[in-house]
């Protein structure tokens, strides 16, 4: 097989590469493929490949170009890639973007975010990357550099499915084939001055580091590709190993004394693999080590524990995790007998029933039904003959630790609480055995 592939010729090797991905991504007829075109020779040579073999897939093939401002050659990238695709009958999306190069996370992270944001407003089923393989060497080089642990070390992945799914069909070659597929089709490309600054840590890894290593070990870049593609069936495997932990300790929300009946090395892997799972980057390693450390020593008792971005709360046995972002408690808002009202990032559904929920009548007596905030002095009482409780006694009860009671959806009805979120229905305005009721409930 190596043998077959030497005989064949470098450009050759780049196109059926790119078909090879195509098939193997399960692009279909009637798909629309959009490259993310630098102008480079990279996406350029994609954007080649992928024409001559669009009428054999039946794919619709577009291209996207984001211009940055941040090269006074800008404006002309984006008229060589506007005719690159004019000469091949290839729809044009060109984006002007602002990139914030006061960024906390650098110039280079600012431009990518900004650079994705544009993308992910073409229309197409599949996004399409000019990354070769010494493209994954360097990124893998640089995320170790940084301390990445398994997840980062996978580096790129030449097939990512999504809404739309991402295609990498050069990751397999070197660049040195790419270079010489653009050569023999007589391709000219941009060649951005800035990859020459090595004051951008890629460019420092890519101009002095990668050849040192090659030069004392030739293959050094397929090696590091294939490490990266170790990592990434080790990535599965703790993902898998995630999934078996959550399910054997309770689901969503964990049973605290079997989380912590695991090593502390699966505690971890296991609330990292939540935290990705809401859409949330990953803490520190030393965050997490010391959440772990606390939830084993700290008594029975609320906890809450910041990760950045996510807090890790535990409360009466059980543990889960809940999202930073500050969500403004609502205003009070009148119920005209709405089927749903708005309540923080969810809702509160009333569902019309018979013998349970709250009294309809009495709804319909009262001069105002309310849905808002808890209040002060708010207390309830849950059942005939039994007392009424306060607000704290009754989250008590059910449970709700400090820090989420601000955010319960109360029903007030002519200043009395009728029904609170999670706790349930006032006695006094429960619904008769036959009688029409309303019940509440609040969806978040």
């Amino acid at each position: 097989m190596a043998a077959t592939r030497n005989r064949t010729p470098p450009e050759a090797v780049a196109e059926e590469a790119v078909a090879g991905a195509l098939a193997a991504a399960g692009v279909a007829p009637g798909e629309t493929v959009c490259v993310a075109l630098s102008g480079g020779v990279d996406s350029t040579v994609l954007l080649h490949s992928l024409a001559r073999l669009r009428g054999r897939g039946g794919f619709t093939l577009v291209a996207a170009h984001v211009h940055h401002g941040l090269s006074a050659h800008a404006d002309a990238w984006l008229e060589a890639c506007r005719a690159a695709c004019d000469a091949l009958g290839v729809v044009f999306h060109p984006f002007r973007v602002q990139v914030r190069c006061d960024d906390p996370a650098g110039l280079e992270a600012a431009a990518r975010v900004a650079r994705h944001a544009a993308l992910a407003r073409v229309p197409c089923d599949w996004l399409a990357f000019g990354h070769h393989q010494d493209d994954q060497a360097e990124t893998l080089m640089f995320r170790l550099l940084r301390g990445a642990g398994v997840r980062g070390a996978a580096g790129m992945m030449a097939v990512e499915p999504g809404m739309p799914g991402r295609l990498r069909p050069l990751l397999g070659l070197r660049r040195a084939h790419v270079v010489a597929y653009a050569r023999a089709h007589g391709l000219t490309w941009v060649e951005d001055e800035s990859n020459a600054d090595e004051r951008f840590a890629r460019n420092l890894l890519r101009h002095r580091v990668m050849p040192v290593l090659e030069d004392a070990f030739p293959a050094a870049v397929p090696a590091l590709a294939r490490a990266s593609a170790q990592f990434r069936e080790a990535d599965v495997l703790l993902g898998e190993l995630a999934q078996l932990d959550q399910a054997a300790c309770g689901g969503a929300a964990l049973e605290r004394k079997q989380l912590l009946g695991l090593s502390d090395e699966r505690v971890r892997n296991l609330l990292r693999w939540r935290i990705r799972a809401m859409g949330l980057e990953a803490p520190a390693r030393a965050r997490l080590v010391e959440a772990v450390r606390q939830l084993r020593v700290a008594p029975e008792e609320p906890l809450r524990l910041p990760l950045g971005g996510v807090a890790c709360c535990a409360y009466r046995g059980r543990l889960w995790l809940e999202a930073e972002a500050e969500i403004p408690v609502p205003q009070a808002t009148v119920w005209h007998g709405e089927a749903e009202l708005p309540w923080g990032a969810g809702k509160v559904v009333f569902v019309e029933a018979v013998g349970e929920g709250l009294s309809r009548a009495a709804l319909e007596r009262a001069q105002e039904v309310l849905l808002g905030p808890r209040w002060a002095g708010l207390a309830l009482r849950e059942g005939a003959g039994r007392p009424r409780r306060s607000f704290k006694n009754l989250c008590q009860e059910a449970g709700i630790p400090s820090w989420l009671r601000d955010s319960l959806p109360v029903l007030r009805v002519d200043g009395a609480a009728a029904w609170v979120g999670e706790i349930g229905t006032a006695a006094e305005f429960r619904c008769a055995p036959g009688e029409p009721g309303v019940v509440p409930t609040w969806e978040h």
